[in-house]
């Protein structure tokens, strides 16, 4: 009999609850702790950014997830499994040698939106521009500049900081809303701009140079890519069955928002900046 309990023996099946009781007692604080262990290392590790971006990629639908290689025609259908970052991508490297990009249009223009032949793209709607020093320029792509129309608030890191692959290159704070721009490289930032620079970022890559722009779209990729994109804003704006027109004469208006008031921009612009 337990001491103060009246009436209570011990019994076979007292003893089986109590083990099993204890045993999954025993799992689920021993998972906690784990679970706390691999988180601490992993940031100690420098992984956190990757592991929380990965876990955003997933909850993408397919349709946003649609693979490089699709854009080219190589694949009907291929969705990416590696969160758009093909520097270990197995499959990508096979295909690069068997078949390089082409070239892109020759006057830099795609559905009357400036995409520049030298600059490579990441899927977050940024471009990098290789510089003689070593460096890179980064900014936002023509499409996102439109997108966002009149910019109220960007906020960028100061030089000396790092920023990681599909982290946080700099944050926008539009309509009481804050955004959070994916970054499309490793490296240390050197020098900040702003909307009237030209450039937002400059940053000296760091990590393996034969992988550093691997994961960016260039050459022929970037034109079905960026009409995906035009695709995909215009049934975000208009998510019932009527579609809106984009453009303005045949080309995308300047300030998107400006013409379409009543869309749900937040969650427009959260979608096309891969932040699900």
């Amino acid at each position: 009999m337990l001491p103060n309990v009246y009436g209570f023996s011990w019994t076979p099946v007292h003893l089986i609850f109590l083990t099993i009781f204890f045993s999954v007692a025993t799992i689920v604080v021993g998972t906690v702790l784990l679970a706390a262990w691999r988180a601490r290392r992993d940031l100690h590790a420098g992984r956190a950014t990757a592991i929380q971006w990965h876990s955003a990629f997933e909850d993408l639908p397919a349709r946003d997830r649609a693979c490089r290689h699709e854009f080219t025609g190589e694949f009907a259908h291929r969705s990416c499994d590696r969160g758009f970052d093909c520097r270990e991508c197995t499959q990508h490297a096979a295909l690069t040698l068997r078949s390089r990009p082409q070239p892109g249009s020759s006057d830099e223009e795609i559905r009357g939106l400036s995409y520049p032949e030298g600059r490579m793209y990441h899927r977050g709607h940024t471009w990098v521009q290789p510089e003689p020093d070593g460096t890179v320029l980064i900014g936002p792509d023509e499409l996102a500049r439109r997108m966002f129309g009149r910019l109220r608030l960007v906020e960028l890191p100061a030089p000396g900081s790092t920023v990681e692959v599909n982290g946080t290159a700099w944050t926008i704070r539009q309509r009481n809303d804050e955004f959070r721009v994916p970054c499309p490289v490793d490296g240390e930032i050197v020098e900040r701009g702003g909307p009237d620079s030209g450039f937002y970022l400059r940053v000296r890559p760091t990590g393996d140079q034969a992988k550093r722009f691997v994961h960016l779209l260039r050459g022929a990729e970037v034109a079905p890519w960026v009409t995906r994109e035009l695709e995909r804003m215009q049934m975000l704006i208009s998510p019932d069955d009527t579609l809106p027109s984009l453009a303005d004469g045949g080309v995308l208006v300047d300030d998107v928002p400006a013409m379409f008031p009543e869309a749900d921009w937040p969650a427009v612009w959260g979608e096309m900046l891969l932040e699900p």
